[in-house]
């Protein structure tokens, strides 16, 4: 590829949600944004408002202080956009075309009038990369007025997309069968490993988190029913009774539609060795839980990826995963991975036997630390900067 014609310091701007809805994207157009800062002249414009605050399931912490990790000083951030202000998008679209390549960061329809009036006004035609983190929002596919919203704001855009990314060649193949986009457009870049947590001794995180028995198996997330806590919860239930009175398990995350498992939890004959905590949990106890884990499980039932199997993996931590989706294909490139078939306790109790009792901790994959992540995306924009 040639890039000689390529300016030295070319200028993107990503745009996507702030720390005030703090989540996996967040952090995950933060990383994206500080790793790009190295090749680029970063801009960042962030979402202030994305819903009507109440239709949040967590509306309670937006706008708290939940974290420290911040955008590098060389990156202009901003938070302006709101889901109800069109001046705010008339200004974002201003604002976009001042950098040479765009990045729409898409997870959900919500913002997809927001990203249309955007695109729309790219007067300069500048190129409009849509990064996918969910070809399709689970709650969104379930309401018939969300579903036809999405298709029809979501094609409308990606006709004025130049290109498209997302973490995994599983979810290449769906978003060209789904969307009917074509497969050269679709390009594969991974999810970055999400290391900024420091590590904690693990005796020390146990104590803190007051927890005696040996063995401690850890579910992390929001508890939605695609997430597959309540298969996690009846394998548990399956171990046999000397490694059930050896083990902790610990499942932590706020709690948005997922009652079918706290119900289980509350009936279980070894609630006694079931800890629910349904609450969201800030930066500053992430390493604690992390550190503490012998074995983080992530049962899900579908998935494109997880932001927290990107916690796991920088920890070290053994992961049991469902073979769904983009999920196996990330975690594929971990030598401690282990699969099992979605929805299926028996295997997963299996394989937490013979797991479990290993105490091992692993290297990170070196393809999916941030340096490199940023290397595959700087060399589809300057692409991207040549055929103009």
């Amino acid at each position: 590829m040639n890039t000689d014609r390529i300016p030295d310091r070319s200028s993107v701007v990503i745009i996507g949600p702030s720390q005030r809805f703090l989540s996996g994207i967040s952090y995950f157009t933060l990383r994206l944004s500080n790793s790009l800062a190295d090749h680029f002249n970063v801009r960042v414009l962030l979402f202030r408002n994305m819903l009507p605050k109440i239709l949040f399931p967590g509306w309670k912490r937006v706008g708290a202080d939940l974290t420290e990790y911040n955008y590098r000083n060389d990156i202009r951030a901003t938070e302006f956009l709101d889901w109800y202000n069109p001046l705010s998008w008339l200004c974002g679209a201003a604002e976009a075309g001042k950098g040479d390549v765009i990045i729409l960061q898409w997870w959900t329809s919500s913002v997809a009038h927001m990203y249309l009036a955007i695109s729309v006004l790219n007067i300069k035609k500048r190129p409009i990369i849509i990064e996918f983190h969910e070809i399709v929002d689970p709650m969104e596919n379930s309401f018939i007025i969300l579903r036809v919203y999405s298709k029809i704001m979501g094609s409308l855009i990606r006709r004025l997309a130049t290109c498209d990314v997302v973490h995994s060649e599983n979810d290449r193949q769906l978003i060209s069968t789904h969307y009917r986009i074509d497969l050269e457009k679709v390009h594969v870049i991974p999810h970055g490993i999400y290391d900024q947590y420091k590590k904690t001794d693990r005796n020390i995180a146990k104590d803190r988190l007051q927890i005696r028995e040996p063995n401690l198996i850890l579910f992390f997330g929001l508890l939605r029913p695609y997430k597959g806590v309540k298969y996690l919860i009846k394998a548990f239930e399956q171990l046999p009774k000397h490694l059930i009175d050896e083990t902790r398990l610990l499942i932590v995350g706020e709690a948005w539609e997922d009652q079918e498992s706290r119900d289980l939890v509350e009936r279980s004959t070894f609630k006694s060795h079931i800890t629910l905590i349904n609450r969201y949990v800030g930066d500053d106890e992430v390493p604690t839980y992390f550190s503490a884990a012998d074995m983080l499980v992530l049962p899900y039932t579908r998935a494109s990826q997880s932001g927290v199997a990107h916690i796991g993996m920088a920890f070290g931590i053994p992961i049991i995963a469902s073979r769904v989706g983009g999920l196996e294909e990330s975690l594929g490139k971990y030598a401690g991975s282990y699969f099992v078939e979605p929805g299926d306790p028996e295997q997963l109790a299996d394989t937490l036997k013979k797991t479990l009792p290993e105490k091992k901790l692993y290297e990170v994959p070196e393809v999916l630390r941030w340096d490199v992540i940023a290397g595959q995306w700087s060399e589809l924009i300057k692409s991207l900067l040549n055929d103009k």
